[in-house]
């Protein structure tokens, strides 16, 4: 399959995509300020750089973009069409950073929750967020996920 744009055009548009402050980031933690909770954003002095950190808690969040962490089973994690090598590699490679970020997370205390982009897209979702991030930053599961998983 060919692309629609131009590389260039395609280039600038990935170029634009931001890593940090996006909107799911946003959304959650609004949700958690709502809660009560008080963080840190993306301490470079943990591994993985966490989007959300609560060092009371000893809590990680990673809020993840389905397309970029490839989110298993949701329809917005599909490779592109053109260049599939390219973008499997490149994928499979964010996939084994953020595997590795949340075990040496885990090996010196903290606890990891990722949630992906999918589930901040769902409204009734979003309504219950500061209730199911204190339930579960207030529990004891070491690895957590907060999900919809759209079908692809």
């Amino acid at each position: 399959m060919v692309d629609i744009v131009s590389p260039e055009t395609r280039s600038r548009m990935m170029a634009g995509i931001r890593g940090k402050h996006t909107k799911p980031e946003l959304l959650v933690r609004r949700a958690l300020f709502a809660a009560g909770f008080r963080f840190r954003l993306h301490r470079k002095d943990l591994p993985g750089a966490p989007d959300i950190v609560l060092p009371k808690w000893k809590v990680a969040i990673f809020v993840h973009g389905c397309f970029w962490h490839q989110h298993p089973n949701c329809k917005l994690a599909k490779v592109p069409a053109s260049r599939p090598e390219f973008w499997m590699k490149k994928l499979a490679g964010n996939i084994e950073r953020d595997r590795r970020a949340s075990a040496e997370l885990n090996a010196s205390g903290w606890r990891v929750l990722t949630i992906w982009e999918c589930a901040t897209r769902d409204r009734a979702l979003v309504a219950d967020l500061p209730s199911v991030l204190t339930s579960w930053i207030q529990g004891s599961q070491p690895i957590g996920e907060i999900a919809l998983a759209l079908p692809g």
